[in-house]
C-alpha cells in the first residue's frame, strides 16, 4: 500500500533527547546526563527548555492567557516540543516523519472556519476565532499512541468537545459525528494524488465525542498549533490510535449512519471505525503489544506495555460494553 510504516527500531539520530523531567508549561525544565545519549550539555537543555515558541494571534492572545491547569496528565513527563513538531503524521504534506515540518509552514491557518452541518439545530459556518473566543482553554497532558507503535506525551491546550457539539443542539437522529480536513492541492502538495481519497476524514460515535476526555485543541506547550501538528484546530481522542485526531478540520457533520473513514476506505482490513488503542489487537503487519516513548534510539529504546485504551480504560470502558472489540476493531 502507499503508507510505508517505520519499524519501531527506525528512530534517527535526531530524535535521541535525553530523558527529562518536563514539568509543565509554567515551570523550569531540569535535565540529567545529556552527555549519555550522545548529546552536548548545552543542546540537550536547549532542547529540554524549549517549549512552543509560537504566538497567538493578537485577537487570541486574551483567550491563551486565560489557560487553565487540570488534573490530566500531571503525573506523566511531556515529550520534548522539538521532537513533538519534528516527528509526524500529515500525509496532505509528506509521507517522511520530518516532511510536515519542512513543508507545512506555508499553511494558512487564519482566518480558519468551520462548517456545521447534518441532523443538529444549529448549522452554519462559524469562524474558529468566535469558538476560541467563547470558550475557557484547558491545558492537558495526554498520552499519543500511533498505530505504528511509538507514543508521545502532549500538553495540548482546547476545549472539550462536548461543550463545543453541544452547541450546536445535535438532534436524537445525530448517533455519529463526521470531521473533515481541509482540501486545498495548492497548499497541502500531496492532495495533488497519490492513493489517498482526499480529503481526510475521520468520524466518532456520538457518545464518544461527548466523552470528557475528548478535546478540541487549538493549542500545545501553552500557545498555538504548529502547523505541522494540525493547525489550527485537531482533535485528541487519547484512548484511540493517533489518526482518529483529525488535523486542521474544517466541517463537522452530524449523520444518523456510521461515516467511512479515510482509513477504513484506504485499508479496511487495517484499519476499523473505532481504533482504540487494543495491546491484545495486533495489526496484521506487526504487534501492539508495546510502544516506543520518544524521544529513544537505539541504546535506551524506552520500549514499555501498550496499556488498553493506552491507560484511559477507567474513563472509557463502559463506552464499550458487550462489545467485541477484536472484532470492532
Amino acid at each position: 500500500m502507499l503508507i510505508k510504516n517505520k519499524k519501531r527500531s527506525d528512530c534517527s539520530e535526531n530524535e535521541v533527547t535525553d530523558q527529562s523531567v518536563y514539568l509543565n508549561r509554567r515551570q523550569f525544565m531540569k535535565v540529567s546526563g545529556g552527555a549519555a545519549l550522545g548529546l552536548g550539555f548545552g543542546k540537550a537543555f536547549a532542547a529540554l527548555q524549549s517549549g512552543n515558541p509560537l504566538s497567538p494571534p493578537a485577537s487570541l492572545q486574551d483567550a491563551f492567557h486565560r489557560i487553565a491547569e487540570t488534573p490530566f496528565g500531571k503525573e506523566e513527563t511531556p515529550t520534548p516540543y522539538e521532537v513533538t513538531t519534528s516527528y509526524n503524521n500529515f500525509y496532505e504534506f509528506g509521507y517522511g516523519k520530518d516532511d510536515p515540518a519542512k513543508r507545512s509552514a506555508t499553511l494558512e491557518t487564519r482566518p480558519w472556519s468551520i462548517t456545521v452541518e447534518g441532523e443538529a439545530e444549529v448549522t452554519g459556518v462559524f469562524d474558529l476565532e468566535d469558538i476560541i473566543k467563547e470558550a475557557a482553554l484547558e491545558e492537558r497532558i495526554y498520552r499519543l499512541r500511533c498505530v505504528e507503535a511509538w507514543s508521545m506525551v502532549i500538553p495540548w491546550v482546547g476545549i472539550p468537545l462536548a461543550d463545543v457539539l453541544k452547541k450546536f443542539k445535535p438532534t436524537s437522529k445525530a448517533k455519529f459525528v463526521y470531521f473533515e480536513t481541509l482540501y486545498d492541492p495548492k497548499q497541502m502538495p500531496e492532495q495533488r494524488g497519490g492513493s489517498i481519497n482526499w480529503p481526510y476524514r475521520e468520524g466518532l460515535r456520538i457518545d464518544e465525542a461527548m466523552n470528557p476526555l475528548a478535546l478540541l485543541s487549538v493549542g500545545m506547550y501553552g500557545s498555538v498549533l504548529p502547523n505541522q501538528n494540525g493547525a489550527p484546530v485537531r482533535l485528541v481522542v487519547p484512548w484511540k490510535y493517533g489518526f482518529k485526531s483529525i488535523k486542521s478540520i474544517v466541517k463537522i457533520r452530524f449523520v444518523e449512519k456510521m461515516p467511512t473513514s479515510t482509513w477504513m476506505d484506504l485499508a479496511p482490513n487495517e484499519y476499523g471505525f473505532y481504533a482504540n488503542v487494543n495491546p491484545q489487537v495486533d495489526h496484521p503487519r506487526w504487534s501492539q503489544k508495546e510502544e516506543r516513548r520518544l524521544p529513544s534510539g537505539v541504546i535506551f529504546p524506552n520500549v514499555m506495555e501498550t496499556k488498553m485504551f493506552n491507560g484511559y480504560e477507567d474513563e472509557v470502558a463502559s463506552l464499550y460494553a458487550g462489545m467485541d472489540l477484536k472484532r470492532h476493531f
